[in-house]
């Protein structure tokens, strides 16, 4: 156990902190007695650091998003930084720099420049920050695995992984001499994937790096390091992957792209695997599409009132384009899949084309584009219309073609819902425009457009206030009658047992343009993109930066994440 130095007992009392008979407290339980005080609430983290840092003048630093120098890592034993708490960052020449949790430990210091022979740098970090970052540090290669493995042993959770119909167990015997279900690629491909499904990340990332394996979740948007298994392992878990992806495995030079399934607790989840050769081998990069995610009725996304009402009164026209714009993983699909869910009734004949069918739905007809097989979204679209549709849903207009037969499907008695790449609603349109459609069949087939970001839920049980100067709100965007009273908030980095870094789950925020005649008569006459952004406000169009401030007045994220998702207006 690592002893907290007296003065340290003197500072937070002294400040107010904590009292002498909560500090006796929790020193008597046992344990780190400021792990015990953070733990219980009773310091706060930043406050911890902040009385450490003005009494040492030593520098905090954030150990979630450092990662320590190989170099470092080797001058000073495993077993010294485990016993002391104390983590090498870098090194540089003679100088290395370590953090700490007590800096006023003089002993400590004099006996790791004996020991390395270095000049000593200290940095501060919070016990738990501490303990998180040696565990990351040295719990790496098989270690790491075999300790996460004992995470999910004994587990009821079960994955049952098919490539084209076929267990992958089938495949490995097959394909891989060598691969059978109890080698390390095989439970490390499948422990990512278990771990990957039980944190709902949406993506898995393996990296290959100079010494180590990276492996990356993003969750809620935010990108994640899981594990670090020896380099070595990199070849056979590469070709694991595209055993259960029915890829080549003796192709190491050019891009793959494939997909498999995995059943677990009891529903299918489909996975898009991608291999990129990269310096020092391949990376490889896993899509999960959880179809539960995206039965989602609209009423439940969250959106603004005005916002809702004008999609509801686009995808309940007779016919017309409605279209959800933003970047890859803006949660456009989602959005589509709840407007088509909404108006799939027994009477109404609703056909999809995407790339690839990425939720399945009962009562829809889904197509999956096949260019390799010359079924483009254009040559889909055009079967799709001699099948009687009522909604047609194309997952992204990405050529003049589809846009054309898209624009004139709508124009001909059919509802049509697709995706586009544009930054805003009022963009949208001079991007179709540039496409080669004309303005006046852009005017007379649109219906709404929806421009879409995600944004990540603050967690509510570590949140922190947040207090900046009037001038500053102004600036932002909020009104002048909303800055009274105002409550902001930020999240916490360290995040608590609930939340990661401060945030659980994520939300959409919709800017929606609905076009009235005016706007249809200003497209027409090709007006600029400010122009038309102009006229929508002033009909009262809420736009991405004004529905995150909105979330954010509502406590339900915060102003920093508003900033990162939208652009200033």
């Amino acid at each position: 156990m690592v002893r907290v130095s007296g003065k340290i007992r003197r500072l937070l009392v002294d400040a107010g902190l904590v009292s002498e008979a909560e500090w006796n407290q929790a020193r008597d339980k046992g344990g780190n007695v400021l792990d015990g005080l953070l733990a219980a609430g009773t310091v706060p983290e930043p406050h911890l650091l902040d009385v450490l840092a003005r009494a040492s003048g030593v520098a905090p630093v954030d150990l979630a998003h450092a990662a320590p120098d190989p170099a470092a890592i080797e001058a000073i034993p495993q077993e010294t930084c485990l016993e002391h708490q104390v983590l090498p960052v870098s090194k540089n020449g003679d100088l290395l720099t370590i953090a700490v949790s007590d800096p006023f430990d003089v002993l400590l210091l004099d006996d790791l420049k004996r020991r390395t022979g270095c000049q000593i740098r200290q940095v501060l970090a919070s016990p738990p920050a501490l303990v998180k970052a040696l565990e990351r540090a040295f719990q790496t290669g098989a270690k790491q695995v075999d300790a996460l493995l004992g995470e999910v042993h004994g587990s009821t959770d079960q994955i049952e992984v098919k490539a084209d119909g076929q267990t992958v167990a089938e495949l490995s015997d097959q394909a891989l001499e060598g691969q059978g279900e109890d080698s390390p690629a095989v439970k490390l491909a499948n422990l990512m994937i278990l771990k990957a499904l039980k944190e709902k990340a949406s993506d898995i990332h393996v990296e290959p790096g100079d010494k180590v394996l990276r492996i990356r979740y993003r969750i809620d948007g935010a990108m994640r390091q899981v594990m670090t298994p020896p380099k070595g392992i990199l070849p056979a878990l590469i070709s694991r992957l595209k055993i259960m992806a029915s890829l080549d495995i003796a192709e190491r030079f050019v891009p793959q792209d494939g997909k498999f399934q995995a059943k677990f607790e009891g529903r299918t989840i489909d996975f898009r695997l991608s291999i990129l050769p990269v310096v020092g081998g391949e990376k490889a990069v896993m899509r999960i599409l959880d179809g539960g995610s995206a039965a989602l009725k609209l009423d439940t996304l969250g959106y603004e009132p005005v916002t809702l009402e004008h999609i509801r009164k686009a995808i309940n026209a007779a016919y017309g384009m409605m279209l959800v714009t933003g970047p890859t993983g803006s949660g456009k699909s989602t959005t589509l899949y709840s407007c088509v869910q909404e108006v799939a009734t027994p009477d109404v004949n609703v056909v999809t084309v995407e790339d690839p069918v990425e939720y399945r739905m009962d009562g829809i007809n889904q197509v999956p584009v096949n260019p390799k097989r010359g079924l483009t979204f254009a040559g889909a679209l055009r079967s799709i219309l001699r099948q009687d549709p009522d909604v047609v849903l194309v997952g992204e207009i990405r050529d003049t073609e589809t846009a054309d037969i898209a624009v004139k499907a709508a124009l001909t008695g059919h509802l049509v819902l697709s995706t586009l790449h544009t930054n805003d609603a009022p963009s949208t349109i001079t991007r179709l425009m540039d496409m080669g459609v004309d303005p006046f069949m852009v005017s007379s087939s649109l219906l709404c457009i929806g421009a879409q970001r995600l944004a990540r839920k603050i967690c509510e049980g570590c949140r922190r206030p947040l207090e900046l100067p009037e001038k500053e709100l102004l600036s932002i965007g909020f009104k002048p009658e909303e800055i009274h009273g105002l409550k902001l908030w930020q999240a916490n980095p360290d995040g608590c047992g609930r939340c990661s870094g401060g945030y659980k789950g994520r939300f959409a925020i919709l800017e929606s343009l609905y076009l009235d005649e005016q706007l249809k008569r200003m497209i027409v006459e090709r007006r600029s993109v400010h122009d038309l952004r102009a006229e929508a406000i002033r009909q009262g169009m809420l736009t991405l930066r004004r529905v995150g401030l909105l979330n954010a007045m509502r406590g339900r994220t915060s102003l920093e994440e508003v900033l990162r998702t939208t652009l200033e207006e």
